[in-house]
């Protein structure tokens, strides 16, 4: 299937860049499933690390200042005792999540078929599991 972009649609060239690095960010292995986890309201680092499941500590607070410096999400810092910070969705943030939802929604529908896919594709070429990582 091709898909097509309209000119209109088309950035500037000068753009070029400057979209593919925030459709860059936004396809990491991480930003998404940070941000579907932020869905339901402000979260703490713990929670969010506990609910991104084989994130690690260091990746997760990477992906949170990448999407904070992208105005997707905030950091606010409770000044309580123990200090204790939470991140939230912006309202980019949130035209970000009801962007990714059908992608979200498709790949979660799908999972079994795209693991019989590969697995027939991996016994047709030869291959195992352990060679492929599954």
């Amino acid at each position: 299937m091709e898909v097509t972009v309209s000119a209109r649609h088309t950035p500037a060239h000068t753009d070029v860049c400057d979209v593919r690095e925030v459709l860059d960010v936004m396809a990491d292995k991480w930003s998404l499933y940070v941000v579907s986890n932020l869905s339901d309201g402000p979260r703490r680092f713990n929670e969010l690390k506990r609910a991104v499941h084989g994130v690690s500590q260091r990746m997760l607070t990477l992906t949170l200042r990448r999407l904070e410096r992208d105005g997707i999400l905030t950091r606010t810092v409770h000044e309580v005792m123990p200090p204790h910070v939470t991140y939230q969705l912006t309202p980019l943030g949130t035209g970000l999540l009801h962007a990714a939802t059908p992608l979200i929604t498709w790949s979660t529908g799908h999972l079994s078929e795209i693991a019989a896919a590969r697995a027939g594709h991996d016994r047709s070429q030869g291959l195992d599991a352990q060679t492929t990582g599954a």
